[in-house]
């Protein structure tokens, strides 16, 4: 109980200059002084309120660039989407019928064919040179 008693005391003798919003001087402060201070710190609260308005409005255009280039990337990857389905349902189709799976390995033995021969010549270039 004691210590809430001392809070209040340290805390009515913190505010004992405040009076109904108005700083009211003591007597070891002369009041042009207060008001000469009241003034600096009003200037520096607005510099303050400016800067942090400022960065908030900075901070906004940004949040809205990155939504916007969210949207875009959003519909980029849904038309992506889309043609990956397409192909995809080409694939099957092209994998449904027995001449056409046939068809498939024999290009896919012709690539590698190709891709065999290649490096034995790159290989041979590189033995020789």
């Amino acid at each position: 109980m004691s210590s809430r008693r001392e809070h209040r005391s340290s805390r009515t003798s913190l505010l004992d200059g405040l009076e109904e919003g108005r700083f009211i001087a003591s007597s070891s402060f002369p009041h042009d002084i207060s008001e000469r201070d009241n003034d600096e710190a009003l200037d520096n609260l607005q510099d303050r309120v400016s800067f942090l308005k400022r960065l908030t409005g900075d901070i906004h255009e940004e949040a809205e660039t990155h939504n916007r280039m969210l949207d875009r990337m959003g519909n980029n990857m849904d038309s992506a989407r889309g043609i990956m389905s397409g192909t995809i349902n080409r694939f099957k189709m092209v994998f449904e019928k027995k001449s056409n799976r046939r068809m498939c390995k024999l290009v896919a033995y012709f690539v590698g064919l190709f891709l065999i021969m290649y490096y034995l010549i790159r290989l041979l270039r590189y033995i020789k040179g």
